[in-house]
């Protein structure tokens, strides 16, 4: 179970543990209360006469937050003034432990004829460790293996291998790094760290060198796998679209600050926590830069055979709101403010897109919450409202507020297992929460990039502090979570929005889900359910030639939903197992679980479904289901002939990219 703590949202050691919050039992002396009513005035009057003190203004849901004795809120309930009251039930929590004590670096040192893996014992005792397994390519013959701590001029072991193979009697490594050596006898062609293996045994968890991509300094990878480096080519960078990111700030740096032609670019720094426009750009947390990043870095591509940037949308204009505290987590009152100020300075700095990689339990249906409130008053503003789906997969209904309201688009994780031109190997990680919805709507919207993703944040961050064996030697931060699948789409949304700026919000939805590539197997059902993957594998530049803008978001009002006369209820069923379910699913959805890596059966898309099918002796789909992949195909392929022969909009790789409805 999740806590009801707002937190930022990534794989590593800053992840909330979930505790069990009770907003019922408050023990404190002092609460944090929210009360909604008509009259700010009343409000607030309510708040000091029993003795409280005012915090917040929030007009954007008729809302003053403050700070009261826990004995004082049956009285605060019983005003006649006071519709409701929300305590902000905040306790701080407490770190998470590590699933396994000792953890290694995510890339390796080489010199002329050696390679050295750091491994970092977190605990404060030192570990016992059983190097299992070695192997290299046979070209670089047999190695000397040196596990050297850098606090002692000593090594705490020697051996050589394959000689001492199959494995070396068990190591005490002391708390810090420890440097593992192999000194090859033969380097004339140097390996890649894909070529070697290295395996360490601990008592109750295993350390193994990563696979990684080649060059990841040079290019960050995911651009391209999300499409974007294809717009970049064309000349669709973001420009001009504004993108507030709800996070713990921004680093001062130029790849982050100045956009491709050295351009200042930052439009404002608002401090939600204090309540202070124009502040100085610093992150302690290292979180929101590491989002601004994957939105909006203007570093390009130098890895040879590379196109485009390091960010989706790196001449975008950024707008940081720093709302969290540099260990993660938030009042939902300082989430609130943070919207409100991105709402009331909308068209002053053209913010186009929200960026919310945060999460919560979700404790009311999203119309009765106050930040799903603030979400609807944003959206109705015109603003394009990203929220990360959560960390808490694989279990059902495990989606997170704001990403449980139905009109944001809410994405989840996927990872392309460091083959960024093979998507065969593409899945859904466990951790990436799962839908329904309290209310019963289909979550995620879509997929995106969230594993292993490469960014910039400060070096003395508490992230970079906390994880060092997350610090590429070459200074980038490599992390994983719905935060960065969430941050991939809102920098998608800043692209289509410069290549069409009057594109509505719904619009911009409407392209990114009715052009996602669902995953196929080989009998035409869904290898993932709707409630994992929502419409599928979101691509930037699919959403420009194959998006379509008329979809059901295009049904939904949103002014009866911020007037609260919309309430909406999804599809969701609960089947005689008590599991989620949707009417056919059972027809749609494949009856065993997808692989986590390299799969035979899944296929990303209905060209790359079809394209490995005998279509002579196999069908498109096996009888019952209810797709009809090939009619799909065949729209999509009529679609992007008109395109190619149109001489009208933007073309990349010979498609328009104009984002208006398909004829």
């Amino acid at each position: 179970m999740k806590s009801n703590t707002f937190a930022l949202l990534l794989i590593c050691s800053l992840t909330p543990l979930p505790v069990a919050a009770n907003t019922n039992t408050v023990t404190a002396d002092n609460v944090q209360v929210l009360v909604q009513g008509g009259d700010a005035e009343a409000l607030s009057n309510a708040i000091v006469e029993l003795g409280g003190r005012i915090t917040h203004a929030l007009p954007i849901i008729n809302g003053i937050g403050g700070e009261i004795k826990a004995q004082a809120l049956d009285a605060l309930r019983q005003n006649p003034d006071v519709k409701s009251v929300t305590e902000d039930y905040n306790p701080s929590d407490p770190i998470q432990p590590r699933d396994c004590p000792v953890s290694g670096a995510l890339d390796v040192a080489m010199t002329d004829d050696s390679v050295t893996w750091s491994i970092y014992n977190f605990s404060a005792t030192s570990q016992e460790i059983t190097v299992s397994h070695l192997s290299w390519p046979e070209a670089l013959g047999n190695a000397q293996v040196v596990l050297q701590h850098r606090d002692s001029d000593a090594p705490v072991s020697t051996f050589d291998w394959p000689t001492r193979h199959p494995g070396y009697p068990a190591t005490l490594i002391p708390p810090g790094v420890t440097d593992i050596t192999l000194a090859f006898t033969q380097f004339d062609t140097p390996p890649t760290q894909n070529d070697l293996t290295i395996e360490l045994t601990l008592t109750d968890c295993t350390a193994e060198l990563p696979r990684a991509y080649a060059d990841n300094h040079a290019d960050f990878y995911f651009p391209s796998v999300a499409g974007a480096a294809l717009l970049h080519q064309a000349g669709i960078t973001g420009k001009g679209v504004g993108v507030a990111v709800i996070d713990s700030g921004l680093w001062d740096v130029s790849a982050l600050t100045r956009n491709t032609a050295g351009e200042y670019r930052v439009a404002s720094h608002y401090d939600a926590r204090h309540d202070r426009e124009e502040a100085p750009l610093i992150d302690l947390g290292g979180h929101g830069s590491h989002m601004a990043s994957i939105i909006g870095n203007s570093g390009a591509v130098t890895r040879h055979g590379g196109i485009g940037f390091n960010g989706m949308a790196p001449d975008a204009t950024l707008i940081p709101i720093t709302t969290f505290a540099p260990r993660g987590d938030a009042d939902f009152m300082d989430i609130i403010r943070a919207i409100q100020w991105a709402v009331h300075n909308r068209e002053r700095y053209n913010i186009r897109v929200l960026n919310m990689s945060l999460s919560a339990t979700p404790r009311y249906m999203y119309w009765d919450e106050p930040l799903n409130q603030a979400v609807l008053k944003a959206w109705q503003a015109g603003i394009t409202v990203v929220a990360a789906m959560g960390n808490d997969g694989p279990e059902w209904g495990t989606v997170g507020s704001p990403a449980n309201n139905p009109y944001v688009i809410s994405v989840g994780a996927l990872t392309d297992s460091w083959t960024p031109t093979d998507r065969n190997d593409d899945y859904v990680p466990d951790f990436s929460s799962r839908g329904p919805t309290p209310a019963g709507h289909i979550k995620p919207d879509v997929v995106a990039p969230g594993g292993h993703i490469t960014g910039l944040l400060p070096p003395d961050s508490e992230l970079a502090i906390e994880n060092p064996n997350y610090l590429l030697g070459t200074g980038e931060f490599v992390s994983t979570g719905s935060s960065q699948a969430a941050a991939v789409v809102s920098g998608m949304a800043a692209l289509l929005l410069q290549a069409n700026p009057e594109l509505s919000n719904d619009d911009v939805k409407c392209l990114i889900t009715s052009s996602a590539e669902p995953a196929i197997n080989r009998d035409g059902r869904l290898a993932y359910s709707p409630f994992t993957q929502g419409a599928g594998y979101a691509n930037v530049s699919r959403a420009l030639t194959l998006g379509n803008t008329d979809c059901e978001q295009q049904k939904l009002d949103i002014d009866a939903a911020v007037a609260g006369d919309e309430q909406l209820i999804g599809p969701a069923e609960r089947d005689d197992r008590g599991e989620p379910t949707l009417p056919t699913l059972t027809f749609m959805l494949s009856d065993k679980p997808s692989e986590k890596g390299f799969s035979n059966d899944r296929r990303w898309g209905v060209a790359e479904h079809l394209k490995r099918l005998d279509l002579g002796m196999e069908p498109a789909q096996t009888i019952g289901v209810p797709f009809d992949w090939g009619r799909l195909y065949e729209e999509e392929r009529l679609q992007l002939e008109r395109l190619s022969n149109s001489a009208d909009g933007h073309s990349v790789d010979g498609h328009s990219v104009d984002g208006h409805k398909n004829p």
